[in-house]
């Protein structure tokens, strides 16, 4: 048997991602990634977060000369089309500071509900005024546990929250009817 050898793969095969200052990887974000920057900006990020989330999810690609000016090129473009999406957003938090949802609960006679009303049950309550959000725009600081009003911050944007006035009320049963009824 003759020996082989084993070739290195020449660092050709690999292109170096671009360092930052900081000894991280330069990246241009497609698009905005909450705690880390808008659309646009040029971004340093350890290579674990860049391989293995940015890069692999579409939100960002490498900093090249080309993708920055075209990014320069298209930056008031995307400007326009942020300020529009941020005026809808202020449309909608404007609506639902107007709304009031009522949500039904099993409770105790001293207004301790049984279970607790959560983001789902506040989402289910918007569907029905026609208002689609999803449960982790609703921001409760907890589960709301007894009856009564609650005012609940919406979270629409990173620039634009809402108030949403939730009534938590008892749940009316066929024996509340009857026993109101024949109680008046």
């Amino acid at each position: 048997m003759t020996g082989t050898k084993t070739r290195r793969k020449s660092n050709q095969t690999f292109k170096r991602l671009p360092k930052g200052e900081n000894g991280g990887i330069q990246l241009l974000l497609i698009h905005n990634v909450e705690h880390l920057g808008k659309q646009g900006d040029l971004v340093e990020v350890k290579a674990g977060y860049a391989l293995n989330y940015l890069l692999p999810q579409g939100l960002a690609t490498v900093a090249t000369e080309h993708h920055r000016r075209m990014v320069e090129k298209h930056r008031e473009k995307l400007r326009a089309i942020e300020l529009e999406k941020l005026s809808e957003y202020r449309v909608l938090a404007d609506e639902l500071g107007k709304q009031s949802i009522t949500i039904e609960a099993n409770a105790n006679d001293e207004g301790h509900l049984y279970g607790s009303v959560g983001p789902h049950e506040i989402v289910d309550g918007l569907k029905a005024a026609g208002f689609s959000l999803a449960q982790d725009q609703i921001r409760l600081e907890g589960p709301l546990k007894e009856l009564g009003l609650y005012t609940v911050k919406v979270h629409l944007h990173s620039e634009v929250d809402a108030s949403l006035k939730v009534w938590v009320v008892p749940t009316v049963t066929a024996e509340d009817v009857v026993s109101g009824a024949s109680g008046s």
